[in-house]
């Protein structure tokens, strides 16, 4: 039986995903989890597993964790799939380990499919977008370190503080789709690609006071 570790926040993606994945194969069992340390228990208990992973809303503090993770847990393979992700994350990555499969949350379902396929066999796949950004040697978004908007900046504190999305929008008195269009909006305006690493930054920045707000 090939055991599934599915780290994703969205509800609607662990459903459809799990849906795919037994159209592929009923001989799986997928375990669902929230956090690195929930990954790292299932791993130890099922080493030879597949980790789907939307890195984004991870709590991987940065590149180096997920790459350590990997090294500890060698004979596991792991599918990003995650809406976007930074060129310079993205090529540390899939230059470090041939462990890491690539595929975004925008791609076609067929190249979706084509990705899980791959990842129950245990190869790797990258998808079209990322495989040309790799070829082109440029970045999905260009690398300005544009400043944050106001609203962009209080939202980034409250997530600071340990607010969950849902809680940050009713905190704002905004709908959970337009927290979350404004969290992307700050990774890429800081080229980081989680709420963790988008703070860490931020502080070094002086964007939010490391005496106000903790990490």
């Amino acid at each position: 039986m090939k055991n599934i570790i599915l780290s994703d926040n969205q509800d609607i993606t662990c459903i459809g995903m799990e849906f795919l994945l037994r159209q592929f194969s009923k001989d799986i069992s997928i375990e669902y989890t929230s956090n690195k340390t929930e990954i790292i228990s299932c791993l130890k208990e099922h080493p030879f597993s597949l980790v789907i992973l939307d890195y984004t809303f991870s709590n991987f503090g940065s590149v180096d964790e997920l790459l350590i993770l990997n090294q500890r847990f060698e004979n596991a393979h792991w599918l990003l799939f995650s809406e976007d992700l930074s060129g310079d994350f993205l090529r540390r990555i899939l230059f470090s380990s041939n462990a890491f499969s690539v595929v975004l949350k925008t791609s076609e379902l067929d190249e979706i499919n084509t990705a899980l396929k791959h990842g129950l066999r245990n190869e790797r796949y990258i998808c079209g977008k990322v495989a040309n950004l790799l070829i082109s040697n440029r970045t999905i978004h260009d690398n300005v370190k544009e400043v944050l908007t106001v609203k962009e900046k209080e939202i980034l504190k409250e997530i600071a503080l340990g607010k969950t999305t849902k809680e940050v929008a009713a905190g704002q008195n905004l709908s959970f789709h337009t927290i979350n269009t404004h969290r992307k909006n700050i990774f890429r305006k800081l080229d980081v690609n989680n709420i963790q690493e988008a703070i860490k930054y931020a502080v070094r920045a002086g964007i939010i006071d490391v005496a106000d707000y903790y990490i």
